[in-house]
């Protein structure tokens, strides 16, 4: 089966950072592997070269809250689509990423989600003298699988997931 990328509308909107009507987002609907069908938002101010995309599943479902325990390799190979409108929280790492107004959409693996958080963290904690280098420790340990964690995805609209091989991924509604 050939995949296909379709052009939904295109509009010009004014800009989040700059304020200017020069905001030409574009939205695709493209069908992948496991998900299904999704959408795919693209914009690029033509002004100040903000960039904004989204990803997330075509469909719009009841706010759910997606739970995996990562306990070994599989999981962390597992796929994530994180819709622009999904918190992200891995209690055991004391991490919470709330999505903000220009917050993206992505599609990456558990893994590749732990790689972010460590992008993202200051780079003085990456000296083992300082207090918060435990932190890049933990991170560090649960890239490698070395460190079990519980993944989980609160999404308002319903439109985050998880699919992997082998993979015990739970699916609750948020009320």
């Amino acid at each position: 089966m050939m995949a296909r990328l379709t052009l939904l509308g295109e509009e010009v909107i004014r800009c989040l950072n700059c304020g200017e009507k020069t905001l030409k987002v574009m939205i695709y609907a493209y069908e992948v592997p496991f998900f299904g069908n999704i959408l795919i938002e693209a914009g690029v101010c033509n002004r100040c070269g903000f960039r904004k995309t989204d990803v997330s599943l075509a469909d719009i479902g009841n706010p759910k809250r997606i739970i995996l325990k990562v306990e070994s390799a599989k999981e962390l190979n597992a796929l994530v689509l994180k819709s622009s409108t999904a918190l992200i929280r891995i209690p055991e790492l004391g991490v919470e990423i709330t999505p903000g107004p220009a917050a993206p959409g992505y599609i990456t693996t558990v893994e590749g989600i732990l790689h972010r958080i460590l992008d993202h963290i200051p780079v003085e904690c990456f000296d083992e003298k300082n207090e918060c280098y435990n932190k890049v420790r933990e991170l560090k340990e649960a890239i490698e699988g070395n460190r079990k964690f519980t993944l989980i995805i609160e999404d308002p609209y319903g439109r985050s997931g998880v699919k992997g091989k082998d993979v015990e991924v739970i699916e609750e509604e948020i009320r």
